[in-house]
């Protein structure tokens, strides 16, 4: 375990530098609040110099727009999952959780941030079926060295709080396809290392006492119960893409604010002052409104002088748009400034999303294979037939403006041409296709009389059976 422990470190800091990197974007703390500990002050007194005296340092908050941005364009509304059975729908739609869409929602940030998302699952007491996100910093995946890339074992490291010495120490996971071995340790050598003995607790099952401790259990997953979600095929955070412009806007910025406080200082140039001091000086200026000076002769250039600081506003209001721009260009975003579709046509309104949805689509398509692998152990444990072999579907639903009236009109031409199915799903104020299908049955069938077998007919496109009628 020692072996394994440095020989992953390496793979590990790199990792976590970088999430640790993305995170503070995420957070607001650029790299331009370095010197305020990731706080953004204002500070129009920071420098000691004559002129330029003002060390304003203010972070713009681009990642974490961009990121969000497409977690709520992409799980807002959950994916719907279909394995061609509905019993079993029923089930894995509870198992998944009414807080499903949150937990799609937090793995499209951990993998914006990280690269890849990572999700665990696990039986409880009551052998029933649990999940939770792990944090990426924590996940160190070991794969095969062929192709298919297989997930051999997970070493997971997170810190805990020891209560009886009040010091955090390292604990070490170590997952394979047949068991979990648990370590502990505070030295960053290892030296320490050693078995966490408690971790573990075996009862019986006839009396529930505790019968031992220890640091080894076995599992029945047949793999390793963790499942990766990444972001693109590299697995590689989106604050590579434009943290440079993010940086480059933040300091031009500043700047700017820097200038602004340097110009409000009016610094005055005396020229054969006759006074012996300033405050003499600012004292006759201020009550007689006018000051003594010394000439020497008519060709003089005895007075009072003021320094004036030209600040470049138009040029700096240009790299500003331009790099405001490029930011979203490079993190395929949508500007909301520049969100003007008052009565867009659909068409206009899918242009604007164009950026965005080529970066969910990508997303959308490596996520497919984590929450595949995530409704098959959902199925192993049902213990479903053909539960690695089944066909599963999933639909997902983009979170976006449109244009109802023309999407309304578009249905109203169509729905004497298509099924009653293709209408509900195209029907912009039904959110649940499914139940408007139901729905239109009801009214149909209280408004022509339970009576009535057509009315049956026409809904379900065949004579009504017994249960029906």
């Amino acid at each position: 375990m020692k072996a394994l422990l440095k020989n992953t470190d390496a793979r590990r800091n790199k990792f976590n530098d970088q999430f640790q990197k993305s995170l503070k974007y995420y957070f607001n703390q650029n790299d331009i609040t370095n010197r305020n500990n990731g706080e953004s002050k204002l500070n129009n007194e920071g420098k000691d110099e004559i002129l330029r005296r003002a060390d304003n340092r203010v972070s713009s908050n681009y990642h974490q727009l961009l990121v969000d941005q497409e977690a709520g364009y992409v799980a807002t509304i959950p994916p719907d999952i279909d394995v061609e059975d509905d019993k079993l729908n029923d089930i894995i739609r509870d198992t998944l959780g009414d807080n499903f869409n949150l937990r799609m929602n937090q793995l499209v940030v951990d993998a914006s941030n990280a690269g890849v998302g990572w999700i665990h699952f696990w039986f409880d007491a009551d052998n029933q079926f649990r999940y939770g996100i792990v944090p990426p910093d924590q996940v160190t995946p070991i794969y095969s060295s062929d192709l298919n890339r297989k997930l051999l074992a997970v070493r997971r490291t997170y810190s805990q709080l020891d209560p009886d010495t009040g010091k955090n120490y390292k604990i070490h996971e170590y997952w394979t396809d047949k068991d979990v071995t648990v370590f502990k340790s505070q030295l960053p050598d290892y030296a320490d290392l050693a078995p966490l003995n408690d971790y573990f607790v075996t009862r019986d099952l006839t009396t529930d006492d505790v019968v031992g401790t220890g640091n080894y259990m076995a599992h029945q997953f047949s793999r390793v119960p963790f499942i990766p979600f990444s972001k693109n095929k590299y697995e590689r955070p989106e604050i590579n893409k434009y943290k440079g412009l993010i940086d480059v806007y933040d300091d031009v910025y500043n700047g700017f604010v820097n200038d602004i406080d340097d110009v409000q200082q009016v610094i005055l140039i005396l020229t054969n002052y006759g006074g012996t001091d300033l405050q003499q000086f600012m004292s006759d200026l201020k009550k007689f409104k006018a000051i003594k000076m010394d000439s020497t002769d008519i060709g003089d250039r005895s007075g009072v002088d003021k320094l004036n600081i030209d600040v470049p506003v138009e040029a700096r209001n240009s790299l500003l748009d331009i790099t405001k721009g490029d930011i979203f260009v490079h993190g395929q975003g949508i500007d909301p400034t520049k969100f003007e579709v008052n009565n867009a046509t659909g068409t206009a309104i899918k242009m604007l999303y164009s950026h965005l949805e080529l970066k969910a689509s990508v997303t959308e398509a490596y996520f497919r294979d984590g929450l595949n692998d995530l409704v098959r152990a959902i199925l192993r444990w049902l213990k479903a037939a053909d539960a690695d072999g089944r066909k599963i579907n999933q639909t997902w639903t983009r979170t976006a403006i449109q244009n109802n009236l023309e999407q309304a009109q578009v249905v109203a031409q169509l729905a004497q041409y298509s099924s009653d199915e293709a209408i509900a799903k195209a029907n912009p104020i039904v959110d649940d296709w499914q139940q408007e299908l139901e729905d239109r049955q009801n009214d149909i069938v209280k408004r022509d009389g339970y009576d009535n077998p057509d009315a049956l007919k026409d809904v379900n496109g065949g004579e009504p059976d017994d249960e029906e009628t």
